[in-house]
């Protein structure tokens, strides 16, 4: 399939007459185009898992999703008969992957809306589950898009942006967070020059970043995750955008492996370093970045699975974190649907979910 057709593929859908959510195959991207349909749970949290679904926003769409179809197979009268088993489905889901928030996020507003429910008959529970999982992807696309248009007043037309991992369309049901921006520029007229971070262990800057920004015409320059302080020193980056898993409440964010050194790298050079991501990534309940679970991933990652044949010698260890957090000191600005919160994040944060509450108030 064509390359420059990505954009116009979802990310992940929900087919109702199949009884199935039906994904692009992360893992097997750019060089195919594959679309999964998937049907059952072992294979949902599998996709999970593997990465075949991923990104912050892509995952908790995916998840609510995936628990609406498991209630479907869930052959109960009542609501003590029923709750039970939704409840041993979503701790299934929710087990797939310990980092991103969204993840437990979705699968937790989904059980409220059940519990909150629980009068009514099954049949209509289930009905009302559909209904909320298909609103969180509408709300995800919105999201992203309000992203993309506050992340587009911190940039100029020809600036030079650093991302790292992949934040975008592919991530999320449209727009991104991270490269939000830079595809409504694209939108507008508007000329960025990107460089992409390959992020070690999973590629996704190399894979998927530069992958989705190409396709859009977007000057795109693959890195080496080493590469990024040189690049800097040369002037040619302006910005760092990148996205978000988790964010505690003093304003510390968790993202994939390699975003901490990038933000030290842009201090240094005193860039400003932005992190793009919905108010569903923040986590009120976290304080700081150290009590953020971090995940830890297969070491075969490393050691064979890029290669034709294994490229370290048996017997060494491998640590393979899948994120690192950044301190929220390296941190210029957080963009989020409802704004830009700034240092100190304590307080700004706060503002954030203030101005939700009321713009909620307002529907």
């Amino acid at each position: 399939m064509d390359k420059k057709k990505i954009l116009s593929y979802e990310t992940v859908a929900l087919d109702e007459k199949e009884d199935a959510i039906v994904i692009l195959d992360q893992t097997k991207l750019p060089g195919e185009v594959k679309l999964l349909h998937l049907r059952e749970q072992k294979d949902m949290w599998q996709a999970i898992y593997l990465l075949q679904v991923r990104g912050a926003p892509a995952i908790g769409v995916f998840a609510a999703f995936a628990l609406y179809l498991a209630t479907k197979n869930i052959n109960a009268d009542t609501w003590e008969d029923f709750y039970p088993s939704f409840c041993e489905v979503k701790k299934y889901l929710n087990s797939s992957r310990p980092t991103a928030i969204n993840l437990s996020w979705a699968l937790n507003r989904m059980e409220k809306l059940a519990i909150d429910n629980r009068n009514k008959p099954i049949a209509e529970i289930k009905e009302l589950l559909l209904k909320e999982s298909k609103k969180i992807k509408a709300e995800d696309i919105w999201m992203c898009r309000q992203i993309g248009e506050n992340g587009l007043t911190l940039l100029k037309d020809g600036d030079g942006i650093l991302t790292h991992c992949n934040a975008g369309q592919l991530a999320t049901s449209k727009y991104g967070t991270a490269l939000a921006p830079i595809h409504l520029g694209v939108e507008r007229g508007m000329n960025f020059r990107v460089f992409c971070d390959e992020t070690r262990p999973l590629l996704q800057g190399a894979r998927l970043s530069a992958f989705e920004l190409i396709a859009d015409g977007v000057d795109t320059n693959v890195i080496c995750d080493n590469m990024a302080s040189q690049v800097m020193k040369n002037g040619w980056v302006d910005v760092v955008f990148v996205g978000c898993d988790r964010v505690a409440t003093n304003g510390d964010v968790c993202n994939k492996i390699g975003t901490s050194g990038v933000a030290i790298l842009a201090k240094y050079y005193g860039i400003p370093f932005y992190v793009l991501g919905p108010t569903s990534t923040i986590d009120m309940s976290i304080e700081k970045g150290e009590d953020i679970v971090i995940e830890q991933r297969p070491p075969e990652e490393v050691t064979e699975m890029w290669y034709k044949q294994r490229m370290v010698p048996q017997g060494v260890k491998v640590y393979n974190p899948a994120f690192d957090f950044v301190d929220n000191e390296l941190i210029t600005g957080i963009v989020t649907e409802y704004g830009i919160a700034r240092p100190p994040y304590t307080e700004s944060l706060r503002e954030i979910f203030r101005k939700k509450e009321k713009a909620k108030a307002r529907l």
